[in-house]
C-alpha cells in the first residue's frame, strides 16, 4: 500500500521514500564524530605519540606483536612508533572530517575501512569472541559508506550537478 503527498501531509510511501535516502545519515554522523575524536584524542596525547612508555603507541604495538593477525604489519608500524601513531591520528583526523562534510565520501569511507581493517588485523585480533573487538564493528559499518557515498547533506552532493555539466 503506498501513499503520495495529500493535503500538506506526506503518505506512508513518501515517508518510506524519504527515510530510505537519509538512511545512512546517522551513521555518517556517528562514525565522522567517532573518527575525528579518536584522532584529535591521538595527536593531544604525548604518551601515545611516544616509542616508549606507558600508554605509547609504541609499547601497545609491542604488546600485540605476537598475537597479531598479521604480525608483519606491526614490525612495519614499530621501525617508526611515533611515525605510525601521527599517520593514524591524522588519518582518522582526514576520514572523520570528510565523512561529516560528505566530500569524498567513498574515498573516506575507503580509508576508514582499511584504518579499521588495519587495527583489527593488529591490536584487536586477539579479542575472543571476535566479536567483542569493536574494530571488525567499525570495518562493516564503514562499507555501506563505501558503496552508497554521501548522495545528500554533503558536499559531493554539492559538487554533483557542476560535475554532470559539459
Amino acid at each position: 500500500m503506498t501513499h503520495t503527498y495529500h493535503g500538506g501531509r506526506q503518505g506512508i510511501g513518501g515517508w518510506k521514500e524519504t527515510a530510505s535516502q537519509y538512511a545512512l545519515l546517522p551513521l555518517r554522523i556517528f562514525l565522522g564524530v567517532t573518527f575525528v575524536y579518536a584522532g584529535l584524542d591521538k595527536i593531544t596525547d604525548s604518551a601515545f605519540l611516544s616509542d616508549t612508555g606507558s600508554g605509547s603507541i609504541g609499547e601497545m604495538m609491542r604488546g600485540v606483536r605476537d598475537g597479531a593477525a598479521i604480525p608483519a604489519m606491526v614490525d612495519l608500524a614499530l621501525k617508526s612508533p611515533t611515525g605510525f601513531g601521527y599517520a593514524i591520528a591524522f588519518g582518522e583526523l582526514a576520514v572523520g572530517l570528510g565523512t561529516l562534510a560528505g566530500l569524498f565520501a567513498r574515498l573516506a569511507a575507503l580509508g576508514g575501512a582499511l584504518i579499521s581493517l588495519s587495527l583489527w588485523l593488529t591490536v584487536s585480533w586477539q579479542t575472543t569472541p571476535y566479536y567483542y573487538g569493536n574494530d571488525l564493528v567499525y570495518l562493516m559499518a564503514w562499507l555501506p559508506l563505501l558503496l552508497a557515498g554521501a548522495p545528500y547533506w554533503s558536499l559531493d552532493a554539492l559538487r554533483a550537478p557542476r560535475r554532470r555539466t559539459p
